[in-house]
């Protein structure tokens, strides 16, 4: 569970979701889940999050306790590196887009 922490006097964070391509993202760890006989979920606020507030959760279900654990670990780190979801700041009512806390997606940027 991912909590908005009282961190650089923010009041809040804020997300933006692609969610086409989120869904294909997911379904595909549904489909690596599946091969491990697990299964994965997940839910991500969109908009506005205030401080000591959940935006996401994930979990893992398995027979197999390694199974579940290790794949939460790989799932989250990808998530976080891969998603399509976009994360600003929220200062004295402002959306700030949190640059120094993002992750270009794989392929993405601008053509020459």
């Amino acid at each position: 569970m991912g909590t908005i922490r009282a961190e650089d006097d923010i009041e809040a964070l804020s997300f933006d979701i692609y969610e086409p391509i989120l869904q294909q993202w997911f379904n595909a760890w549904q489909e690596k889940a599946k091969a491990l006989g697990a299964v994965v979920k997940m839910a991500h606020a969109i908009g506005d999050v205030p401080v000591h507030t959940s935006s996401y959760v994930s979990a893992v279900f398995s027979p197999k306790r390694r199974v579940a654990l290790e794949l939460i670990d790989v799932f989250v780190e990808d998530f976080k590196a891969n998603a399509p979801i976009w994360k600003y700041d929220v200062k004295n009512g402002k959306r700030i887009y949190a640059a120094d806390r993002s992750t270009a997606m794989n392929g993405a940027g601008l053509l020459a």
